[in-house]
């Protein structure tokens, strides 16, 4: 990534006014990021929905000496920044509407790789709440699964979980609600430095960032957006953990509920999740196992193509889905499919990585020529 290209993917996103979707608009308008900073007033005002105010501020390059001094801060802490185009972006969290366009990676990660869970939580999180992070946790891995843990760096369910991963030998990611320039919160500098060597630090806050509130409710899409599920240990009737649940929902993965007594304050809100059906009852691993499939899918290390090639059911309705259709965008087979973007994440990069398919631009897939199926 050029610094010259950076420069103007950088600036994008510190102009007010325009966030995640109308920045994706204004380049899929234009061609290219930069052309939106060189296109004129005109042309911009042409584009659906945006508006002369929101036109006046993008003509303002004020945020082009702000993007130059954000690229010597990244350089000098070797900080990866990685845009939405770019082919290491993660795929699930590019199926996100609201995804953001670039994201700043501290720590060195494939977010793409099979198996991603987020686990979230109170920030008051009860012994048991703890004892039952660890537990499904250390399970999964015991059970021969090796998923990246996502989670919020916060107190209670957050930490624990990312604790618990790196505990097991498992690659854990920590999304933040501010620049990678402070660590909120600072007790938790040291753990900060084991997760950038076991997985990394993620944001899509560039340094000198204002530290609000609201920020770390837009870090909560990001957590439910880069994994297959999300998990919520403890929670009361309200909190961050819920609102990540609810995004998690909105973007048609998976959530798994850990329930409690009902006089439990923190499972209160676990339990309304399961009562209203906007979260499965989990009460071990072999529980995200099943739901997820995970206990029939297995990566296989070596490419390995057969004349004939035998399937799961699940994998048999996506296989089905590109055999009559050919290429095939993956909302497409999701739709067709009627499984959670998850699930069909995970099964797609299960037959990709066995030679069935392969991943097309444009978030399509297309069965492989040389394979042949019954």
């Amino acid at each position: 990534m050029s610094n010259n290209s950076l420069l103007y993917k950088i600036a994008i996103s510190l102009i007010p006014g325009v966030g995640s979707i109308n920045a994706k608009k204004l380049i899929a308008y234009t061609g290219n990021v930069e052309n939106v900073f060189k296109a004129k007033r005109g042309e911009l005002l042409k584009i659906p929905n945006i508006g002369k105010q929101l036109v006046d501020k993008i003509i303002n390059q004020k945020v082009l000496q702000r993007a130059a001094e954000e690229i010597k801060f990244i350089e000098k802490n070797n900080i990866k920044p990685v845009f939405y185009l770019d082919k290491d972006y993660p795929l699930r969290l590019s199926n996100c509407y609201d995804s953001p366009i670039l994201l700043y990676l501290k720590g060195n990660i494939d977010l793409n790789q099979l198996k991603i869970l987020s686990i979230v939580g109170t920030r008051n999180a009860t012994i048991r709440g703890k004892d039952i992070c660890k537990e499904l946790i250390t399970e999964l891995k015991n059970n021969g699964h090796n998923p990246i843990i996502i989670s919020g760096l916060a107190y209670g369910i957050d930490v624990c979980a990312h604790k618990a991963a790196l505990d097991n030998n498992l690659n854990t990611v920590a999304v933040l609600g501010h620049g990678l320039d402070i660590l909120y919160p600072a007790l938790h500098k040291k753990i900060a430095r084991e997760i950038v060597n076991k997985g990394a630090l993620i944001t899509e806050f560039t340094s000198n960032s204002i530290t609000d509130k609201n920020n770390f409710v837009k870090r909560n899409r990001i957590i439910a957006g880069l994994s297959d599920a999300t998990i919520v240990i403890e929670s009361g009737i309200k909190g961050g953990a819920l609102i990540t649940a609810d995004i998690a929902n909105s973007y048609n993965r998976d959530v798994f509920a850990v329930p409690g007594r009902l006089n439990d304050t923190y499972s209160a809100g676990c339990n309304k999740l399961i009562k209203i059906n906007k979260a499965a009852l989990i009460e071990s691993a072999a529980d995200i196992e099943y739901i997820l499939g995970w206990d029939v899918q297995k990566k296989k290390n070596n490419i390995q193509r057969k004349l004939f090639i035998e399937f799961n059911d699940e994998e048999k309705i996506i296989v089905g889905i590109l055999k009559n259709n050919g290429k095939t965008e993956i909302d497409k087979i999701c739709l067709q499919s009627r499984f959670t973007i998850g699930k069909v994440s995970g099964i797609l990069l299960n037959l990709e990585f066995s030679g069935i398919l392969k991943c097309l631009p444009g978030k399509s897939y297309e069965l492989n020529k040389e394979v042949y199926i019954q």
